[in-house]
């Protein structure tokens, strides 16, 4: 088996070309990264996207994993002497993982079992007299010998190997394993004495539906329940039938053998294939529960990194809190912290005219643009304070989400950047610095926590690490970074970079001063020619040649000179030159360089570095509400929203409990997700329908 197989695996499992599989495999291989590929090879992969790049790189390892299995099962197959020609086709021919351990079940080395005992007395025989059911009784008498002392023992001994011979026919197996995926119920109940422990699972009680038809959410909130010894569940399939299938595949007549298989049957089922189906299917359903959750908390992820930022201003940040204070931190463009304070504005103190104060006398003094205040406790309350200042300049004021700021704060990473601050200063920069650029400070928190999607802590985490760390590297190299100022936690998702890179440059850039020329990065220690290759395009640098400020990759300026010498003009006057561009004769240079890649050279030409990320809506929450005793079933108000699951979402309202629109109830067209229609910090107009005032849970409906 050879990298052909695979590519010829992956293509199916992909449902795209062989060849430009292989072409991406042959890119993976010699180290190119993933954003690299899909920016700057558009043509060799024939304008591949970065997730269909990321999916072959997945299904390319999941197919080496099933070759390296084959090789092994063979490999032990031959030491075993095993020269069946069907049996070892059938293996070679597999590409299921299911299958291949069906066929080699009975090969593998087992521990000591009843089955292995009854051989070693030598029952085997016996045990093939039963299965062929060919004579009208069952003589046993004359295995009667050794450790064996009556036909009661050896019928029982024999029973043991036909039960594992039934546990091993991979027909047989395959045929229950269908059943189950057809017919499988997933069940759950609650334990007995649980029911106020357990009352968020209130709806898992008694709940039974088709297994293969359970959302993925209703399954990870049964099996977490289930970790949590609230719930009983398991998967449930109608006994007889099952050993009806059996029973059709060894049942050949009407004799003591028979009615002896047929209690060998019932036993099988009921001790081994079904615990064993049983536990697969519930394994692959939270596995694809998994993957549907990760999904959702992908795409949430990507719509927080992508936020519009406000751009380098100077902020004023407070993370509110009652009876702790609100506190308040003052930083420059860069984000460098200028002042640290805490004020008491809210009850119990309630030293509100000291606390305008010296918000006034703060913003004055450093010259604040802007104001960022946490959505979290006191969050309204605070904004409402700030909002009621007269400041002597225009300032502007965002509500900024805060999720993950305390866990910044209280991080490696945030005791590096700030080892004489605690974390309360440290949690307000960071609310502060999301507002500058939220894509530069997300970086800095682990993904898990930063609030958006649903139960992210029961999925698989090793899936769930690879699927957010492509979301981080896409959206970071989508958007590429200064390399004068960016911080060694943005640069380390640069395409090719990586930690240990990204602090030598850091550390060069602290020694020898700014970056002037793109090329001074092969002076970085332990960056060679492929990194160099990787990250350049995704670097933008302010000095002496600017075409480094674009992103159009250094391999492509000589192009642009060619360009600028077709047209007359100097290089630097092609940038940001829609009419001249516009005269170019591009047959040349697409023969040379490809289609594609000339598309998005005069593209990058005519627009440098255009951010991608678009401005939010701004909401301003309804002054007469600020907590839940407030609403009333049918009241119409705007929300904003603040977290998107599988089931529907979750809309901020101003207080301090969100609402949920079910995914139902978002539109009357059918969507399969509610990320099909919305998108995190998207200002809605929603309507009240339910409201539980001791659950402290609101309904809402999009539909009215």
């Amino acid at each position: 088996m050879t990298n052909i197989d695979n590519a010829l695996q992956v293509a199916k499992l992909t449902n795209i070309s062989e060849g430009k599989v292989n072409t991406i495999l042959n890119f993976l291989n010699e180290g190119a990264t993933i954003p690299f590929i899909a920016r700057y090879r558009k043509d060799q992969t024939g304008g591949l996207e970065d997730f269909e790049i990321f999916n072959i790189q997945k299904q390319s390892v999941l197919v080496d994993e099933i070759i390296k299995r084959k090789a092994h099962i063979l490999d032990t197959l031959n030491n075993q002497q095993i020269n069946d020609t069907t049996l070892l086709n059938r293996i070679e021919n597999s590409w299921d993982k299911k299958e291949l351990e069906d066929l080699f079940l009975p090969y593998k080395t087992k521990r000591k079992t009843k089955a292995s005992v009854a051989k070693e007395n030598g029952l085997e025989g016996l045990a093939k007299i039963i299965m062929s059911q060919s004579g009208s009784d069952v003589n046993a008498i004359r295995f009667v010998k050794g450790a064996i002392k009556n036909e009661e023992e050896a019928i029982s001994g024999a029973l043991d190997i036909v039960s594992e011979w039934i546990t091993e026919h991979s027909y047989s197996r395959n045929q229950l394993r269908r059943l189950f995926t057809r017919e499988g119920m997933l069940f759950s109940k609650l334990k007995k004495g649980k029911e106020q422990e357990a009352q968020t699972y209130k709806t898992y009680f008694e709940f039974e539906q088709k297994a293969t038809r359970v959302p993925s959410h209703r399954i990870l909130a049964i099996l977490r329940a289930t970790d949590e010894g609230l719930l009983s569940s398991g998967i449930s399939v109608d006994k007889t039938t099952a050993i009806t299938q059996l029973e059709k595949n060894f049942i050949k007549g009407n004799n003591k053998a028979s009615k002896l298989l047929q209690q060998a049957i019932a036993t099988t089922y009921t001790k081994n294939l079904k615990p064993a189906l049983e536990k697969e299917l519930l394994k692959e359903i939270k596995q694809k529960a998994d993957i549907d959750a990760v999904n959702v908390f992908s795409k949430n992820l990507e719509q927080l990194l992508l936020a519009s930022p406000v751009g380098k201003k100077r902020v004023l940040a407070i993370d509110p809190g009652f009876k702790t204070g609100c506190k308040v931190v003052c930083l420059n463009e860069q984000g460098d912290l200028l002042a640290d304070t805490i004020i008491y504005p809210h009850p119990p103190q309630k030293q509100e005219i000291k606390s305008k104060d010296t918000l006034s006398s703060l913003v004055k003094k450093h010259r604040i643009e802007a104001i960022a205040i946490g959505n979290g406790t006191a969050g309204r309350e605070t904004e409402t304070l700030v909002k009621s200042i007269s400041f002597t300049a225009d300032v502007a004021i965002y509500l900024v989400n805060e999720n993950g700021a305390s866990v910044y704060s209280a991080s490696e990473i945030g005791r590096e950047e700030f080892p004489n601050h605690d974390i309360t200063v440290r949690g307000s920069v960071s609310i502060g610095r999301r507002l500058m650029d939220p894509l530069a400070e997300l970086v800095k928190i682990d993904p898990k926590s930063i609030g958006v999607g649903q139960y992210q802590h029961d999925v698989d985490q090793s899936l769930l690490k690879s699927e957010l760390d492509h979301i981080v590297e896409r959206c970071v190299n989508k958007i590429g970074v200064q390399l004068n100022t960016a911080s060694k936690y943005l640069l380390q998702y640069i395409s090719g970079i990586g930690p240990a890179l990204a602090q030598n440059i850091v550390d060069y850039r602290t020694e020898n001063g700014k970056f002037t020329n793109i090329n001074q990065l092969k002076k970085i220690p332990r960056l060679g020619n492929k990194a160099f290759e990787q990250c350049a395009g995704f670097l933008r640098l302010q000095g002496d040649q600017p075409l480094d400020n674009t992103g159009i990759h250094p391999e492509l300026y000589k192009e642009v000179s060619q360009i600028a010498k077709q047209l007359k003009v100097n290089s630097n006057d092609l940038i940001g030159n829609k009419e001249v561009l516009t005269l170019v004769d591009d047959e040349q240079l697409q023969n040379k360089i490809g289609v594609l890649a000339l598309t998005d050279l005069l593209n990058e030409l005519a627009k440098p570095n255009q951010d991608p990320r678009n401005q939010e809506d701004q909401l301003t929450f309804d002054e007469n509400i600020t907590n839940i005793n407030h609403l009333h079933e049918g009241m119409i108000l705007q929300g904003q929203v603040s977290n998107i699951t599988n089931f529907g979402a979750f809309i901020d309202l101003g207080i301090k409990e969100n609402g949920l629109v079910h995914i139902s109830q978002i539109t009357d067209k059918f969507i399969s997700s509610p990320n099909d229609v919305l998108q995190l910090n998207q200002v809605v107009n929603i309507k009240v329908i339910q409201l539980d005032l001791d659950q402290k849970r609101i309904g809402l409906t999009m539909k009215f």
